[in-house]
């Protein structure tokens, strides 16, 4: 079996994290290695584990998602990030894509359609 990709997934709600990670973990080639309930936490675990994509929260408690991927992007300008969120916003999409995003998904859309964003990203 070829390497696994490796996940962090970042969203301040528990069962939000909680059920992003069955459905990854239940993938047979994606892990996931990190979650975290906020942007500082996420820029830390990035760091720590260097993860192949993260999947980011458009709206922390503490800054916004893109300003979370901003950061890690001007440190690790190869990171993959695909924004997640409940509102579909052109303005929003324009700003996570112009901080270095890869991806947008709507936090309701089928996990077959976040899983296809992940091998799409991973792929780039």
């Amino acid at each position: 079996m070829s390497e696994r990709i490796r996940i962090l997934s970042v969203d301040d709600h528990p069962r939000m994290r909680e059920g992003i990670a069955l459905v990854i973990n239940f993938q047979p080639d994606m892990l996931m290695v990190a979650q975290a309930s906020n942007g500082r936490e996420a820029i830390e675990l990035f760091r720590e584990h260097k993860p192949d994509v993260i999947l980011m929260d458009l709206k922390l408690p503490d800054m916004s998602g893109i300003d979370a991927a901003v950061t890690i992007r001007t440190e690790y300008p190869e990171a993959r990030i695909i924004i997640l969120t409940t509102f579909e916003s052109d303005i929003d999409m324009q700003r996570a894509l112009a901080a270095g995003a890869s991806a947008f998904v709507l936090k309701g859309a089928p996990p077959a359609k976040l899983l296809e964003a992940i091998h799409q990203v991973h792929a780039r």
